[in-house]
């Protein structure tokens, strides 16, 4: 029995021995599977360290770098802050975060702000404080795999609140991210943006909108983000406008290079418009006017001796003016009462074509001539000082009143100004466009017709005393000169702001900008006679710019001409042959302190090429960035954007690509920003905004794009074949050599 109990006993013991040793294995392999774990946490851990450090490192590099630059998305100025190395913005403690174009997510890739400010790369909602939570509930941690984050900066959603769907609508969704709202909003034409922030930003002196050279050229995965990319581009509403942004101009003084046609005392004083007292100059710097006593006709088979020829004229318009109808055959018969050397030569089917195919219901014009006969004769009282003319050379101004301007018109309508017919090349005016209305009254076409209405309702509205405008217009003639010549090459500036769409037009979209007129030398190109493009469509929507044809002499390759206080009477349809005028317009447009409609108007000519190569030629380029700087270089710190687009091409033949690249860099010289119209080019809208964006990322200054100016421009006239890809595509393998963005 007692054997029997110790073999029992000895096997509990050994059972025992066997299970303990059981349990120290375990807790062994318990020990070192937690070694493993700890140690593979431990790697995971270092290596997101490791990846906030480097985001860390170029967020410090870039504000030591950079001092912290903001691009100035709004009317006050202020500017984001971009990491050139990864083409995001980033968030700096001197002002709040703003979104970048990343996509239509409006959380910064590198924001350290947010509601869930202790998540990093956050995919989640819920927070906790484990880092590494094997619950799936951690949503502070840093890389948790559930929940919807709102403060994601790799969000998947694409429903930013701050930013625009792809309808080009702000999404109705809460803002998530501690940023203060704006009342920027969508463009109304073009594409939808993903860009410019809602929020308030810090207010910079400087206006430069690229991040500045980056320390090192993007990685492979970086530049396929950047193609994947939208754009580096702005909302329209991003631009600067007329009224918000307008320095004050000043009193109205007349000065040296200032002349001023009406009496500013008395505008002063009694709120009201009256002519300048003045003399008469009849000279080659002034205006020959034909109420001048010094315009005189010699005796001939209509005058029976030398006679002063206003009496002449003012005979025949008030002969006119007396009637209550007139009919073509009445107006022809007067005019060359007073120009009878024309009288085989000026033909009026035009005019009498155009009266006759009216419709009755809309044909005024009978009782139309009369009025614009009698505003006519009140030439004598309407100006009484003589009108400078403004020659090359001369950086001059004049300012007179809308009713001036309508009544000289008015004028130019019945053909009574002297000197003006003649046209061979020796002509005492053969420097300047022509200003009597002869050539619009002959040789009928359907352009003749939509140019007469748009005339003749401007006539309209100015005969009519209850709707007559009272205020004032200045033409400017700025010149640059050779020490306001950029040094191109050594241009540090980089890119402004731009706007890009193939929608909308510059008028229209543009307005409160400085707009540009495609002109031609001869200011007003064929207004008057059958041309249709853009500078004489302008023309005719804003008939008062025709008067800068009586005293602006042809421009010369350093000047310009821009009018301040137009009225739009009109509004058209279409384009060349299939241009229609499309009834009245009311300009509701606030006034500055001289009285002027808040509208500028930027005329500068590009040059014409015979052959679309000539252009790229780096003499033909500087003419054209002197000629685009000329008219972009501002005067004073609170100016307005500029609304361009495709200047020079189609009838003068130039490259669109190089003429958006040359105004890219005149703008960012003069530190102004584009609104860019395209005019339905969809292809030219997508390549500029890609190109824009690679410029941006790059830090491209204005020196480096003239530098690969020359290398195109030595391409194009190589030994070789010339290069055929087109400027942009030149640009991007010159920047960026590894791949192609465009």
């Amino acid at each position: 029995m007692s054997r029997r109990n110790d073999s029992s006993q000895m096997r509990e013991s050994i059972q025992h021995d066997h299970n303990e040793d059981r349990k120290e294995d375990r807790k062994v392999e318990h020990k070192e599977d937690r070694k493993v774990e700890h140690k593979e946490d431990r790697k995971e851990d270092r290596k997101v360290d490791r990846k906030e450090d480097r985001n860390e490192d170029r967020k410090v590099e870039h504000r030591e770098e950079h001092g912290r630059e903001r691009e100035p998305n709004d009317i006050n100025g202020s500017k984001p802050n971009i990491c050139s190395s990864c083409s995001e913005r980033i968030s700096c403690s001197s002002g709040p975060l703003i979104s970048y174009d990343t996509g239509p997510s409006s959380s910064s890739r590198h924001s350290d702000t947010g509601p869930s400010s202790s998540s990093r790369h956050s995919d989640t909602g819920a927070s906790s404080s484990s880092r590494h939570s094997d619950t799936g509930a951690s949503s502070s941690s840093r890389h948790s795999d559930t929940g919807p984050s709102s403060s994601s900066r790799h969000s998947d959603t694409g429903a930013s609140s701050s930013g625009l769907s792809d309808s080009g609508h702000s999404s109705s969704g809460p803002d998530h991210s501690n940023r203060s709202s704006s009342s920027s909003r969508p463009s109304d034409i073009g594409p939808p943006f993903s860009g410019p922030d809602n929020s308030t930003q810090s207010s910079s002196s400087s206006r430069t909108f690229s991040p500045g050279p980056s320390s090192s050229r993007p990685s492979d995965t970086e530049e396929r983000q950047d193609e994947g990319s939208s754009s580096s581009c702005c909302s329209l509403e991003d631009l600067k406008r007329l009224p918000q942004c307008q320095s004050k101009p000043g009193p109205l003084t007349p000065s040296r290079t200032h002349t001023i046609l009406i009496d500013v005392n008395f505008l002063n004083l009694e709120g009201s418009l009256m002519a300048k007292e003045g003399r008469d100059v009849w000279q080659s710097d002034f205006v020959k006017m034909p109420c001048s006593d010094s315009s005189v006709v010699k005796a001939g088979a209509y005058f029976k001796g030398p006679e002063v020829r206003w009496n002449g004229i003012s005979k025949q318009l008030k002969g006119l003016a007396d009637k209550r109808e007139v009919n073509v055959d009445h107006v022809q018969a007067a005019i060359l009462k007073y120009n009878p050397s024309y009288k085989d030569k000026w033909s009026f089917d035009a005019l009498a074509t155009f009266v006759r195919r009216v419709p009755k219901a809309e044909n005024y014009f009978s009782t139309l001539f009369p009025k614009i006969a009698k505003l006519a004769l009140e030439l004598p009282k309407n100006l009484k000082k003589a009108i400078p003319m403004l020659k090359n050379g001369r950086p001059a101004s004049i300012t007179l009143s809308q009713e001036q301007i309508a009544c000289l018109l008015a004028n130019a309508f019945f053909c009574t100004f002297p000197h003006r017919n003649a046209t061979h090349p020796n002509a005492e005016y053969c420097n300047y466009p022509s200003i009597n209305f002869n050539s619009l009254f002959e040789n009928w076409s359907d352009r003749k017709k939509e140019k007469l209405r748009a005339i003749m309702h401007y006539f309209k509205v100015m005969t009519d005393e209850k709707k007559r405008p009272r205020g004032l217009v200045t033409f400017e003639r700025r010149l640059l000169s050779g020490h306001d010549v950029p040094d191109w090459r050594r241009c540090k500036d980089k890119m402004q702001k731009l706007h890009v769409t193939s929608g909308g037009t510059i008028e229209t979209e543009g307005t409160g900008m400085l707009q540009v007129d495609f002109a031609c030398k001869m200011i007003g190109g064929g207004v008057l006679n059958t041309g249709l493009v853009q500078e004489e469509i302008l023309f005719l929507m804003n008939p008062e710019l025709i008067l800068s044809r009586l005293f602006t002499e042809k421009l010369e390759d350093n000047e310009c001409l821009i009018v301040t206080g137009s009225q739009q009477f009109s509004r058209y349809s279409g384009y060349g042959d299939t241009f229609e005028w499309a009834g009245p317009h009311e300009d509701d447009l606030p006034r500055d302190e001289w009285r002027r409609l808040q509208r500028q108007i930027l005329a500068i000519d590009a040059q014409h090429y015979k052959h679309r190569r000539e252009q790229y030629d780096m003499s033909k380029v500087q003419r054209e960035l002197n000629k685009a700087y000329c008219g972009f270089r501002g005067h004073g710190p609170n100016i307005p954007d500029i609304a361009t687009g495709k200047w020079g091409c189609g009838a003068f033949n130039g490259d669109p690509q190089l003429k958006a690249v040359i105004q890219l860099m005149a703008a960012a010289k003069a530190e102004r920003g584009l609104a860019f119209f395209t005019f339905k080019d969809e292809e030219l809208k997508e390549d500029l905004q890609k190109l824009h964006h690679l410029l941006v990322m790059e830090g491209t200054t204005v020196g480096k794009l003239f530098e690969l100016l020359e290398n195109f421009c030595g391409a194009q006239h190589g030994s070789g074949s010339s290069y055929s890809g087109g400027l942009f595509d030149f640009i991007k393998r010159k920047l960026r050599p590894k791949r192609s963005l465009l």
